[in-house]
């Protein structure tokens, strides 16, 4: 007797065996490709809590105002003694119910309201700036890899100049004379123009690889177009990719705003930016190191969380990244 299974790579045959009495025939469960990569990714522990703080962090972003009563721009002058060069009174920084971290030195501004809206602020700026980036990435490397020629030259030299640009440099002179322009939308522009040439490049060698298979020439066997062929057969099959670049361009995102703001280029004062935090701690932290953990531990397990996500999605979506 034969039995059939519908998997993601074809049909399978198995024949029963051992019809004897009290055995029948082994049944077998197809499983798709997504099916089997939410399975390895389940297995993948570590990847498992870097999606959970990640989940976490979104989390405290949309409920900031909820989880934290204090206005993050509030001043509480009142709370700093001004005979310690303006440190905050008692100790942990003035730690109390009220302020449950404490407040900034000078400015006596709640410090956990600070670092809540701050990760408000670092995704408001990294997320759209990857998905851009990821939209635009995905365009041109699908099509430089897909016409090859004179088309590829152009779209890689772009790529190529993009790639080794000084990225900081220009964002500090780009956003330093743009005070009439909204901050955050610059930032994005800014880290989204230089996030697309990394997706575009790895797009492009996989293109190159996808284009010879044998359902692309089905599908031209069949007269489908070139723009065809590039949305409806050859990004389907980039998706997995494009989630798994998101995920790793998305920590660099986040420590590019962080830096901007480090510098006073990045979100506009008083805006809670965990980077224009550590600058304002960076000036306390032989008198009291501890105004720099909270923002710091803040922006190291984000990014961490992410890169963890990243490698896992990965190896769920690609097995033979293992090998």
């Amino acid at each position: 007797m034969t039995a059939y299974a519908e998997s993601g790579e074809g049909r399978v045959e198995a024949h029963g065996a051992g019809q004897g009495a009290g055995q029948g025939d082994a049944a077998i469960e197809g499983r798709s490709p997504r099916a089997l990569a939410w399975r390895r990714l389940r297995r993948d522990r570590v990847a498992l809590a870097g999606a959970v703080f990640v989940g976490f962090l979104l989390t405290v972003a949309v409920l900031g105002p909820v989880l934290t009563p204090q206005d993050p721009n509030e001043l509480h002058t009142d709370l700093l003694d001004g005979t310690l060069g303006g440190l905050p009174e008692g100790a942990l920084g003035g730690v109390s119910t009220e302020h449950w971290l404490g407040v900034e030195p000078v400015t006596g501004r709640d410090l956990f309201a600070r670092v809540v809206h701050g990760a408000r602020t670092s995704l408001v700026i990294a997320l759209p700036a990857t998905l851009l980036a990821l939209l635009v990435g995905a365009v041109v490397g699908v099509v430089a890899g897909y016409f090859r020629g004179r088309v590829d030259a152009v779209l890689s030299r772009v790529t190529d100049v993009l790639l080794g640009f000084p990225v900081v440099l220009f964002a500090i002179a780009l956003i330093a004379v743009a005070d009439d322009v909204n901050r955050l939308v610059m930032l994005v522009a800014v880290l989204a123009g230089f996030g697309w040439p990394f997706i575009a490049r790895v797009v492009r060698g996989q293109t190159l690889s996808l284009r010879e298979r044998d359902f692309v020439d089905a599908a031209r066997s069949l007269g489908a177009g070139d723009l065809h062929v590039l949305f409806r057969q050859l990004l389907p099959n980039l998706t997995s990719s494009l989630l798994v670049l998101g995920t790793l361009l998305m920590p660099v995102n986040v420590l590019s705003e962080a830096a901007l703001s480090f510098l006073g280029v990045g979100v506009e004062i008083p805006t809670a930016s965990w980077g224009q935090t550590l600058a304002d701690a960076a000036r306390w932290a032989t008198a009291d190191p501890f105004f720099m953990v909270v923002p710091g531990t803040a922006l190291f397990l984000t990014v961490l969380a992410f890169n963890l996500l990243g490698d896992g999605l990965r190896d769920a979506l690609d097995p033979r990244s293992l090998r």
